[in-house]
């Protein structure tokens, strides 16, 4: 996959073996990382830079990571949950949690399999969490009708869901990020707390778009909470900046620092 589409990129843009910049999870071990660095040259890159996840979200929500006070971004993404402290270009303290979409996904089918004796799939369960999907009760309840498998018959049947029982089915997932993202704030250095007080967090990643979490993570914390602006493309675009401004962003780079 990497190969065709380094290939394509050459071909578009004439421009022979590409500069590349990836995109990993932190807390990624050496071994690791050299095996994606060598994965992306065997697929045709000239040179590979790796960036932490929360970082490039940091950098793709506008957040400005060389400052001296500190940032703390989260990153609620498909298979995991990033929290990371910024300061100075790097990462101070992070947290990484194997809690995210795809686990919400998860448990709304499980819960419509349990209390509604109904089976479904994950992309229903995963539609589900984007129409109805809250950490906190919402102003006005919202319902969605859904198809599945019944579990005693075998045959299709509709169901009515609520959001509040996609509440309930997420509770105790939401409540693990909620954990992750208050242990990382306790480890946050004192001085770059009282930044961060005054900044607030910052919530990347598709999870981000999960109603009212931004007001329980406040209430959780005390803290103001925003939502980055697209909050989906945030560690996308983060990697494309970082690329497009190389040599001014190269201390966030991991191997860049390892390399000195």
């Amino acid at each position: 996959m990497l190969k065709n589409l380094i290939g394509k990129v050459g071909k578009r843009y004439n421009i022979g073996k590409p500069r590349v910049v990836v995109g990993v999870p932190s807390g990624i071990t050496e071994v690791e990382e050299r095996a994606v660095e060598e994965s992306v040259i065997q697929a045709g890159a000239k040179e590979v830079y790796l960036i932490e996840e929360p970082m490039a979200a940091a950098i793709g929500a506008s957040l400005d990571v060389g400052e001296p006070s500190g940032n703390i971004i989260v990153d609620i993404g498909g298979g995991t949950t990033e929290v990371a402290v910024i300061s100075l270009g790097g990462i101070v303290v992070s947290h990484s949690l194997r809690i995210a979409g795809d686990e919400l996904d998860e448990d709304i089918v499980n819960y419509i399999k349990r209390e509604m004796n109904l089976a479904i799939g994950e992309t229903t369960g995963e539609q589900i969490k984007i129409e109805l999907g809250c950490a906190m009760p919402l102003m006005t309840e919202m319902t969605m009708e859904v198809r599945g498998r019944d579990l005693t018959d075998g045959l299709p049947r509709n169901i009515t869901v609520t959001s509040t029982q996609v509440e309930e089915a997420m509770k105790e997932s939401i409540q693990k990020i909620v954990e992750i993202v208050k242990i990382t704030l306790e480890k946050t250095p004192p001085e770059l707390a009282s930044d961060i007080m005054e900044k607030g967090i910052v919530l990347a990643g598709g999870g981000a778009l999960i109603k009212n979490l931004d007001k329980l993570l406040s209430i959780e914390t005390g803290m103001p909470v925003y939502i980055a602006e697209e909050p989906l493309d945030c560690v996308v675009r983060g990697t494309g900046k970082t690329l497009e401004d190389l040599e001014r962003l190269k201390t966030v780079l991991i191997n860049a620092r390892r390399k000195k």
